[in-house]
């Protein structure tokens, strides 16, 4: 990786500084199309420059040695500018002018006759990594210099009046071969190999405590989720970070923490149901057996007392039913706006004399106006059932059961309590759980199943609602529900 890297770093660093030195030596020689158009001018054609090698690769040198192009010759002697040059350098007229940058800012036209022509062949090819120089027309036709079709050139435009009488021509260099700047590539080249390796050390010296800092805690997340998928749910990490994986340790010990609690109660569950289905049916055979054996008679009491054990059975084994549904999600709801307000009104007529046979006394504070919900209504029918007999289930007789159905923004509550034995502050959370019982006051001799407050619970959330237990100003239980308005 870090390989490639590198290579792909001298690559884009050779081809960049090749475009450079191509656009540099355009740059350079944009000067000279001045002079070449002031030949071009003086017989409105090229035949002063068609042909004339010599002459024309004399004025690319002149104007590139007179740059800074070009790499400086050691012991190079100053040219004398007044010996050995053709008219068209030497000082006659018009002194030539040499900008800031170096360029001709205006050149000689050429001698009088033009050039002497050398003869009329083309000149021999340059070698493939030598840069070629040309004149070509206005319809890119040969005039002079070394020109050859399948190579790149880069055409800077020779104008005259604003017409474009003809190119100046540059082959482009496909690699560098002398001068500084092939020296400062492979110089570059080096130093990113020398970079890339120090950094590939430094990467290497931080990464490994950094891997092993980031490592550590997944190895210990993995090896707690393997004992988890082994039923060992008894896993606590040990967290003393701050960051991600330390907030990812802590829900895994939640995470722990519930699965093992959920195993508790799935095991407390089946021991429920077992001793809830053990102990009617035990009784029933004994007071069966009992009469079998003659040690009780068979008389209409006795008859009636098994019966009861049955009943108790049946409505257990309902119970179970219902509740088993409810968390498959069998438990079926058809839903509809109602009135709750008229729907408790009704509820509560039903109640008046059940509750006044049981020796106690019933109060409904309804709510003054129509209260709209979206609910099932036989479940919300169940759910008050329910609630109501729990409450005449473990009511002192002669005490009071309440009813209140009232509006809170956008939520309804109902209320129901009683004033019986109270329950302790501890139990208050757990009443909603399965086969769940005081041990003292509401147990099962006054005949619950444990399951019709787990039932409320499910019907309770099926409508998107909330239900809690609190202690009642009445003395007893008191149990709150909470309804979205439609």
């Amino acid at each position: 990786m870090v390989a490639s890297l590198v290579l792909l770093m001298q690559w884009s660093l050779g081809k960049g500084m090749i475009d450079y030195v191509n656009t540099k030596e355009v740059e350079l020689l944009k000067p000279l199309t001045s002079e070449l158009t002031d030949i071009y001018k003086k017989s409105n054609s090229w035949s002063e420059l068609e042909n004339r090698q010599r002459q024309f690769q004399y004025m690319i040198n002149l104007q590139l040695n007179d740059s800074e192009f070009e790499s400086p010759k050691k012991n190079r002697p100053h040219r004398r500018h007044d010996q050995k040059r053709p008219p068209l350098m030497r000082g006659e007229g018009k002194q030539i002018k040499r900008n800031n940058d170096g360029f001709f800012e205006q050149r000689r036209p050429p001698p009088k006759g033009g050039f002497r022509a050398q003869n009329n062949s083309h000149p021999p090819k340059p070698p493939e990594h030598r840069v070629s120089y040309a004149v070509l027309d206005a319809n890119k036709n040969y005039v002079v210099g070394h020109y050859i079709k399948d190579r790149e050139y880069a055409y800077t435009p020779i104008v005259l009046d604003a017409i474009t009488v003809g190119y100046l021509v540059v082959s482009k260099r496909n690699k560098l071969t002398q001068g500084y700047e092939l020296d400062f590539i492979k110089e570059q080249q080096s130093y990113i190999w020398f970079i890339a390796l120090g950094m590939m050390l430094f990467v290497i010296i931080i990464t490994l405590p950094l891997a092993r800092h980031l490592v550590q805690p997944i190895r210990q997340l993995t090896l707690g989720m393997h004992k988890l998928t082994q039923g060992n749910y008894k896993q606590n990490l040990d967290v003393k970070r701050q960051d991600e994986f330390g907030q990812l340790s802590r829900d895994f010990n939640e995470l722990s923490k519930t699965l093992e609690q959920n195993e508790t109660a799935r095991k407390r569950w089946l021991a429920n149901i077992s001793h809830e289905l053990r102990t009617p049916v035990a009784i029933l055979k004994g007071e069966i057996e009992a009469m079998l054996d003659g040690v009780r008679p068979l008389s209409l009491g006795n008859i009636k007392s098994t019966q009861e054990e049955v009943t108790h059975l049946q409505n257990l084994i309902e119970d179970l039913h219902q509740l088993t549904s409810a968390d498959i999600g069998a438990m079926k709801y058809r839903k509809q706006e109602s009135d709750l307000t008229d729907l408790v009104d009704k509820e509560s007529a039903r109640y008046q004399g059940y509750i006044a046979d049981a020796g106690l006394k019933f109060k409904c504070q309804n709510a003054k106006s129509s209260i709209n919900v979206y609910i099932d209504h036989t479940r919300i029918c169940q759910l008050l059932d329910n609630l109501i007999n729990n409450a005449i289930k473990y009511a002192i007789t002669g005490t009071q059961i309440k009813l209140c159905l009232l509006r809170t923004n956008k939520m309804v509550q109902i209320i129901v309590e009683d004033d019986g034995p109270g329950v302790e502050d501890t139990h208050l959370p757990h009443l909603f759980e399965h086969l769940y019982r005081v041990d003292n006051s509401r147990n099962r001799e006054t005949g619950g199943t444990g399951l019709g407050l787990s039932i409320c619970a499910h019907i309770v959330e099926a409508h998107q609602g909330s239900i809690e237990a609190k202690k009642s100003d009445l003395g007893g239980l008191k149990v709150i529900i909470h309804l979205p308005l439609s």
